[in-house]
């Protein structure tokens, strides 16, 4: 297993417990320490827990994130962290990675879901699993109050870092916790909180059964990252709204579906642009027009936020000048028909390319020109993926 650890008390705890698990079993945990950057002592900070695992006979990695400073830092900070932790995962064969958020952070982050008008999904908090591209997501301590940990640390003799950004007044989620004043996450707000979470956890669980099964009947999901939908068996009820907004979050790539509100509107007119998504003669594709500008083509590259390059190329050089980008209408006009797959062209306007100089080199989901390969696997995840 991989552990995500700052050296803070709960991650920390999540790590001495980890490696006992995996140590039992006959296997080992590898913690994985993020240096943000956005303090001048985050570097000594990574290097201290380091150390203090090491002690433990617990092995680890130091990332650097190397985060610009800006808008929503805290939120972009949390992303970037978990980003370069998965990749790491992935890099090195590990399919599970751990994450110590516990039962405050939960309660918080209904609270904090609620205030910005989340729905029904939102609500239910964080999941205690979900798949992502490198390996599954795990919060084994969801259940547990941070007054539990702190108790394990004490009993080791450990003394934790503590970030000063969690006392924040200028963060959302430390006025929140200031608000509920349980530091120890055992009382009644904190609770109501957590039983809230658990039950909109159970009301999404059936909602994304019934989405599936929906889907099942209605939708036909293409490996060019397109799709065909029966808009007569995809329905117009609630559970219909839910499906279409899932499948246009997976088709834009992006990391959230659209606004309820706007899904529902769309629903019944069955065709329309939505959230970078044309829905058109019952086909769904990213629309062209919103396709993310070209981006260096090197192994890992991601473009889109829907498709990842894998590249077969050895040669460093090989890479010069090359660029990764829509292929566009022009790109798609100039096909030849054979190779076209009887694709229609707005959904070939969208296909990734490789570009040098102006000429397209390579198309790869058609398998066109150079022997280079890209994955759709869009930044949300799958059609039911939930943070």
């Amino acid at each position: 297993m991989a552990v995500g650890v700052s050296g803070g008390p709960h991650s920390l705890a999540l790590a001495l417990l980890a490696a006992r698990f995996c140590a039992a079993r006959g296997g080992d945990a590898l913690a994985l320490i993020v240096d943000h950057g956005l303090r001048a002592e985050s570097a000594a900070e990574a290097a201290w827990t380091a150390r203090t695992l090491a002690g433990r006979g617990i092995a680890s990695e130091i990332l650097t994130l190397g985060l610009p400073r800006g808008p929503a830092l805290q939120e972009r900070a949390r992303a970037g962290r978990l980003a370069a932790m998965l990749a790491r995962c992935g890099a090195l064969g590990r399919p599970w990675l751990l994450l110590g958020q516990h039962r405050m952070d939960q309660a918080e982050t209904v609270l904090f879901r609620a205030l910005r008008g989340s729905g029904a999904a939102g609500l239910a908090g964080m999941a205690p699993w979900r798949a992502a591209e490198a390996a599954v997501i795990l919060r084994p301590l969801l259940g547990l109050p941070p007054v539990a940990l702190e108790a394990l640390l004490r009993r080791e003799g450990l003394s934790p870092l503590r970030d000063p950004s969690n006392t924040d007044p200028r963060f959302t989620r430390a006025v929140l916790r200031a608000a509920l004043a349980d530091p120890d996450g055992t009382g009644p707000r904190v609770a109501a909180l957590a039983r809230a979470a658990a039950a909109f956890a159970r009301r999404r669980a059936q909602q994304e059964a019934a989405v599936a099964e929906r889907l099942a009947g209605a939708l036909h999901l293409a490996p060019e990252g397109w799709a065909r939908l029966d808009a007569a068996a995809l329905g117009r009820d609630a559970v219909a709204a839910s499906a279409l907004a899932a499948l246009l979050r997976l088709l834009s790539g992006a990391e959230h579906a659209p606004a309820s509100a706007a899904v529902r509107a769309l629903l019944p007119r069955g065709q329309g642009t939505l959230h970078g998504v044309l829905w058109s003669g019952g086909v769904l594709c990213r629309e062209p027009a919103a396709c993310a500008p070209p981006v260096p083509a090197a192994p890992g590259a991601m473009w889109d936020g829907r498709w990842r390059l894998r590249a077969t190329w050895r040669a460093p050089e090989a890479e010069e000048g090359l660029w990764l980008g829509a292929l566009g209408g022009a790109g798609a006009a100039a096909l030849p028909r054979a190779v076209r797959r009887g694709l229609p062209a707005r959904v070939l306007a969208g296909l990734p390319a490789l570009w040098r100089g102006g000429e397209a080199v390579s198309v790869p989901p058609l398998g066109l020109g150079w022997p280079v390969a890209a994955d759709f696997a869009p930044s949300g995840g799958p059609l039911c993926a939930y943070k």
